[in-house]
């Protein structure tokens, strides 16, 4: 009895020191480490404060010999770090009934244009010149009845927006790098500003939605390039700062959980959110190829249209298509007081988020749902959805559906 008795306890110890040594990594290894997103269930945490939840988790992520340093990022709206792992430490996270999703940072880039022709100091319009695609969304149209997009806020994520260009007035801003997010080296956040927001000023370009209220959330570097941590980051500012309308001419063919519950957050928060469906099609128009975050359910997803109302050859396809624009030699602003043509899915989007603007200025007690719905509505139907989504954005028959 007494050695039955033994055995037992000593295989009781044995599971004990078993789970206790769950958070173990060796530190003697010299692991290699790459940042990821961990997402945490608050769900055993009701009643907390925000802070003695953060201490909490950190002293999960402690007890995994994550070192502070290693902690890159703390966000507020949503239970999720940035962190440098080791794939033994990320294993471990993700095993964690605690832990709701690890995972890598991945990168997001720019929709990149297709075309691009940047005009000399010595060709500039002299006069507001009306890209082809101001017209055909019907912009003009609501600008003849008086609705300009007043009052509400288009927040453009991208590279930032040159804050000097005197054919647009940026508001305010942010950036997730270390410089300023009315600096834009890459060209393509400027160039989709102007297609949202060109002044009427007798000069230069007009946008869809002049009097808009601009920021420029730069969540991505100068070469076009950023990651699901900073757009996670910049759809914080957005909603932390009242925004309307989001703008995200870019894209990544990898999914995210976290940056899906992200983007779900602030469209329950009353935002409305664009996205570019991606510039990944084929001449063919076969094959499901709509990128992320336009993939996701709470993101209008932008196709791209020619001037005669035909899918963009480049334009990404699929189920996930919600609404198309004009996206294929459109005139706007680039850096330093310039011009330029550009083509892609990252300049149908802002006719979207512009025409979303007018519909919202001229109906201000809409929800960021009504508002979706007017869009969608009012298309004009252009065929297969898969390449159309419901058709043409025409923001002036939006505004009156």
């Amino acid at each position: 009895m007494k050695r039955l008795l033994a055995i037992l306890l000593s295989l009781v110890m044995s599971f004990i020191l078993a789970e206790s040594q769950v958070y173990a990594i060796p530190e003697n290894q010299n692991l290699e480490k790459q940042e990821y997103l961990v997402q945490f269930d608050v769900s055993s945490y009701k009643g907390l404060s925000e802070d003695a939840i953060n201490t909490e988790f950190k002293n999960v992520l402690n007890s995994i010999n994550i070192e502070e340093v290693d902690i890159l990022k703390a966000y507020h709206l949503l239970p999720v770090y940035c962190v440098r792992l080791s794939e033994e430490q990320a294993q471990v996270l993700k095993e964690l009934s605690i832990v709701k999703a690890v995972e890598p940072n991945y990168k997001v880039k720019a929709s990149e244009p297709i075309t691009q022709m940047i005009e000399s100091e010595e060709v500039k319009p002299l006069q507001d010149t009306i890209p082809w695609g101001i017209e055909r969304v019907q912009a003009t149209d609501a600008h003849y009845y008086g609705y300009y997009g007043s009052g509400i806020k288009v927040a453009v994520l991208d590279t930032g927006i040159d804050g000097g260009h005197y054919d647009l007035y940026v508001r305010g801003g942010y950036s997730v790098f270390n410089d300023s997010p009315y600096y834009d080296g890459y060209g393509h956040g400027t160039h989709v500003a102007g297609i949202v927001a060109a002044l009427e000023n007798s000069y230069g370009v007009l946008g869809v939605a002049p009097d808009v209220s601009l920021y420029s959330v730069k969540v991505l570097g100068n070469d076009g390039y950023g990651s699901i941590s900073g757009i996670v980051e910049g759809i914080e500012w957005a909603v932390n700062n009242n925004m309307n309308v989001i703008n995200m001419s870019l894209g990544s063919s990898s999914y995210s959980s976290i940056f899906e519950d992200y983007c779900n957050y602030a469209y329950n928060s009353g935002l409305l959110i664009v996205a570019a469906a991606g510039n990944s099609g084929n001449s063919y128009g076969t094959g499901d190829s709509v990128e992320y975050p336009a993939r996701y359910s709470s993101v209008m997803a932008v196709a791209a249209t020619d001037y005669y109302d035909k899918r963009a050859s480049f334009s990404s396809t699929g189920s996930d298509v919600e609404i198309a624009a004009p996206g294929v030699d459109i005139y706007s602003t680039y850096p330093d007081n310039n011009y330029a043509y550009m083509s892609g899915t990252s300049m149908a989007c802002p006719h979207v988020a512009g025409a979303a603007a007018l519909v919202w200025s001229a109906n201000p007690n809409l929800t960021n749902i009504q508002v979706r719905q007017k869009l969608v509505n009012s298309a004009k139907y252009l065929g297969n959805r898969y390449h159309y989504g419901a058709g043409l954005v025409q923001a002036y028959n939006a505004i009156y559906y």
